[in-house]
């Protein structure tokens, strides 16, 4: 099974993604992180590099080419940034063949819990929002669920992991994934001639 997993930041692709790998029996890759293996820097040192955003999101998408071309056959699970299905990264995606999209969704209260900060090398920091940066990114979140909801209609599925702790969630998107291609599998026989005697 070969599965995109697509969705705003923080909404738990990496941690869901990686538990689902494991559920398939079959590897995981997060693309911020193979972005950065392809690029050898980290992402905000790399997007420094370009004159303009849209110069880095020209080139990012190079590495997802890199990844599909290691694991062309078999199955995968490939945890998307947020505009995974806009621009040169839906190009490549859109021509995966037998690729299943999934966005995962959430309400933007949890996402927040959720968020981590990185520093321009990488590496997590720790950080405590007060009040009013919480609101700031409340407000962002919701902002990005808006600006990302139109690009997310091009998954195959939505799967809705609120309430869900990580397992749970993986869980639920394995359970998504196998009714889908159950119901797959019938409409196909369904299709199929039948000869009689």
């Amino acid at each position: 099974m070969r599965v995109f997993l697509a969705g705003v930041a923080c909404v738990g692709k990496t941690t869901v993604g990686a538990r689902l790998a494991d559920l398939l029996d079959c590897p995981f890759f997060d693309l911020d992180l193979e972005v950065e293996r392809f690029y050898g820097t980290p992402i905000e040192r790399l997007q420094s590099r370009y004159l303009t955003s849209h110069s880095f999101r020209l080139a990012a998408p190079r590495a997802l080419t890199h990844v599909l071309s290691q694991v062309e056959s078999g199955s995968w699970v490939i945890a998307l940034p947020p505009r995974g299905l806009i621009g040169s990264y839906w190009t490549v995606v859109k021509k995966t063949q037998d690729a299943i999209i999934v966005v995962l969704e959430d309400v933007p209260e949890n996402i927040l819990k959720r968020i981590t900060f990185y520093d321009i090398d990488s590496r997590q920091i720790q950080k405590t929002l007060t009040k009013r940066e919480k609101g700031l990114y409340l407000r962002k979140i919701k902002g990005d669920i808006t600006y990302f909801s139109r690009s997310f209609q091009k998954a195959h599925m939505p799967v809705d992991i609120t309430g869900c702790n990580a397992e749970e969630a993986s869980r639920k998107v394995g359970n998504a994934l196998a009714m889908a291609l159950s119901r797959e599998q019938r409409q196909k026989q369904e299709q199929t001639p039948r000869s009689t005697c």
